[in-house]
């Protein structure tokens, strides 16, 4: 199979095609081999090739994706045998003891897992620059970044390397690089897939496993691989709908009520082109009969941006600790940007910790009351476009003084002034929207229907209520359906 046929397929039409018997899977995996090896010195989307395992799992797949072409992120997606690096020098040989469950669940539905990943240290920057394995770029302009922290999987995509990759999402990790790079993005709703079997959930379950898509068939239907069994020691027992999220992202989505913003949620500037591509969406819904108007909820975005950076920070203290406490790493496998960060959780009182914590309860309530008004929420998914490479680096002088108070011990206590609080606040600037979707458990997707006038890719964000990952579905096959997206190719 050459690339143009590999290329044409999505990952439900190649499945197809190996159970007729019309290509195998050692022909579709050469053929993905060879366009990684063809793009990905350009790109750096995979940091860790898994061909001689590969070749040995598409000898004996089985499943409904039996043969297809796959990759797993570099971060929290186990791999028996294999470090899960997550972007750090910390954890680059240190291999995980199991498969997570739901690379398991991956692996049992037949697709062919043949590397990993690129991933910003402990997914902690909306960018894929991280100092252990390098920069990755976006296949629309190799000058500009894929986003974060997913990217690697986002480059592969576009890059056309695979129609589908292994995706998470904490703060925006699926959808801000779906944005970027001119593909679908979903992230599921608290709960409804396992963060197992090292963790109960990830980050108080505001993070959450999922896939990076040329097509929101193939999202669907990888969701019904990962909610297929139970994980009986999981924390929760989600409930699932009636059919099959392939079968309702097929069905019309009806009249919805759409609420749209583009205002900051932290009061930072937004870009004209992320307005436009707000604008655009607004325009296609209203011609497919939906109701639409300007509206926001009732939440106050400064404060949850504060409450969401302390719990990042705390969260990335604890990694940072838990690594030095069972590998013996020294501070100095860390990058400085992810040390100044988690400084600041050091002065965090169990108190302040639980009251922040707490408040996410007041956010979740605020979104439920929007969403008895409107089925959606639409925004801009990013703030900006895609930022250029090196352009988000903290400025060489902060990073001197950054290693300053380090060595000095001043960082701690700086890291309680407003001046530190401030800048913190504002390094969501280029990213402000996708938090609240984390925070509340939501489900939300980037939707790819906008370029800017430089032909760089601008997705735009829903949000949905309490299991509405059908409605999500739904609208989005209608959107690829009125504005297709999937055969646009980069390079």
């Amino acid at each position: 199979m050459d690339y143009d046929e590999y290329r044409r397929y999505d990952a439900v039409g190649l499945a197809e095609l190996v159970a007729r018997g019309e290509v195998s899977a050692v022909e579709l995996l050469d053929a993905a081999i060879e366009r990684a090896e063809q793009v990905n010195p350009k790109l750096n989307a995979i940091v860790y090739p898994m061909y001689d395992i590969a070749r040995k799992q598409a000898a004996t797949a089985t499943g409904p994706f039996a043969g297809v072409p796959f990759l797993i992120k570099d971060l929290g997606q186990d791999y028996q045998g294999l470090p899960t690096g997550s972007g750090s020098r910390s954890l680059r040989h240190h291999p995980a003891p199991s498969h997570s469950v739901t690379v398991q669940r991956w692996l049992d539905a037949g697709l062919v897992i043949f590397g990993k990943t690129a991933t910003p240290e402990f997914g902690t920057k909306a960018v894929t620059e991280p100092e252990a394995t390098g920069v990755t770029r976006n296949p629309w302009n190799l000058a500009h970044t894929p986003g974060g922290s997913s990217g690697g999987a986002a480059a592969a995509v576009a890059g056309g390397i695979v129609p589908v990759a292994g995706a998470s999402d904490g703060g925006g990790s699926i959808r801000i690089p779906a944005a970027c790079c001119g593909l679908f993005g979903l992230k599921p709703s608290r709960g409804l897939l396992s963060s197992g079997p090292r963790r109960a959930e990830s980050f108080h379950g505001a993070a959450t496993d999922g896939v990076i898509s040329r097509t929101v068939r193939d999202t669907a239907a990888i969701l019904d691989v990962l909610t297929a069994t139970r994980d009986l020691g999981g924390p929760y027992l989600s409930a699932l709908p009636d059919v099959s999220f392939a079968e309702l992202a097929a069905r019309e989505p009806g009249k919805l009520r759409i609420g749209f913003t583009t205002q900051s949620p932290i009061g930072t500037p937004v870009h004209e082109d992320a307005i436009a591509a707000v604008d655009h969406a607004v325009t296609v819904l209203e011609k497919l009969g939906h109701e639409v108007e300007a509206a926001a909820p009732d939440i106050d975005g400064q404060q949850l941006g504060r409450d969401f950076l302390l719990a990042w920070s705390v969260n990335a203290a604890a990694v940072i600790a838990e690594i030095q406490r069972t590998h013996g790493a020294r501070p100095g496998d860390f990058e400085l940007d992810t040390r100044l960060f988690a400084i600041a959780a050091w002065r965090i009182s169990s108190p302040e910790y639980l009251a922040a914590h707490l408040r996410w309860n007041d956010y979740t309530r605020a979104l439920a009351a929007f969403h008895e008004r409107y089925d959606l929420l639409l925004t801009p998914t990013l703030a900006r476009p895609p930022a250029r490479i090196g352009e988000l680096d903290s400025p060489p002088a902060l990073k001197a003084l950054g290693q300053i108070l380090l060595r000095l011990k001043l960082a701690g206590p700086l890291s309680r002034t407003k001046t530190w609080t401030d800048q913190t606040i504002r390094n969501l600037a280029p990213v402000p929207f996708t938090q609240l979707a984390n925070i509340t458990g939501r489900p939300a997707m980037s939707v790819p229907l906008y370029r800017t006038p430089q032909g760089l890719p601008l997705g735009v964000q829903f949000i949905a209520g309490l299991g509405g990952e059908p409605t999500l579905l739904a609208l989005a096959r209608q959107l690829e359906s009125t504005q297709p997206w999937a055969d646009d190719r980069p390079m």
